[in-house]
């Protein structure tokens, strides 16, 4: 059985989401139009509070609870590693790499969902292996706060056309 800490989870959110606000960072570098540039800010930024809220949440939780993440049949900690290794990108190269800087809004945007979905994944399946109820519901405020930037990212993806 492999067993992973919280401070273990903690450490894939928080690459996770020092990635995002990297990419939201650079991207906007290449906006072709402010208002696009403005929202990447927006989203670097609340990437980055993110970050500072898992730490938050480490800090507290871990010192707290210790909480202990197990799993019986491997496939969840095998994705879990796998994260970890990938640090954040979901075993694939940055979406950085992928930029020519030559990218529509709408192209950016759609790159940037399908990370924020992947996140939302990540931290769903996370959830379904933690013990205790306290330790799904810091789980669960991770989730709510990915699917706002999905929320914001849809709506900028709309008004694009």
């Amino acid at each position: 059985m492999t067993c992973f800490t919280a401070d273990d989870i903690f450490d894939i959110a928080e690459a996770m989401e020092r990635n995002a606000s990297e990419f939201y960072h650079q991207t906007s570098e290449k906006a072709s139009d402010e208002q696009t540039r403005q929202v990447l800010l927006h989203i670097a930024s609340a990437e980055d509070k993110h970050l500072k809220i898992f730490q938050c949440m480490r800090e507290t939780f871990v010192a707290q609870h210790g909480i202990v993440v197990e799993e019986a049949d491997n496939r969840s900690a095998m994705y879990l590693q796998a994260m970890a290794d990938a640090r954040g990108w979901e075993g694939r190269k940055s979406p950085l790499e992928e930029l020519s800087g030559e990218e529509t809004p709408a192209e950016i945007f759609r790159i940037a969902l399908n990370s924020e979905n992947e996140s939302v994944v990540f931290y769903s399946g996370l959830k379904a292996l933690v013990s205790t109820q306290s330790d799904r519901q810091i789980v669960e405020e991770i989730i709510l706060e990915e699917l706002g930037h999905v929320s914001v990212i849809l709506q900028k993806l709309k008004s694009l056309g």
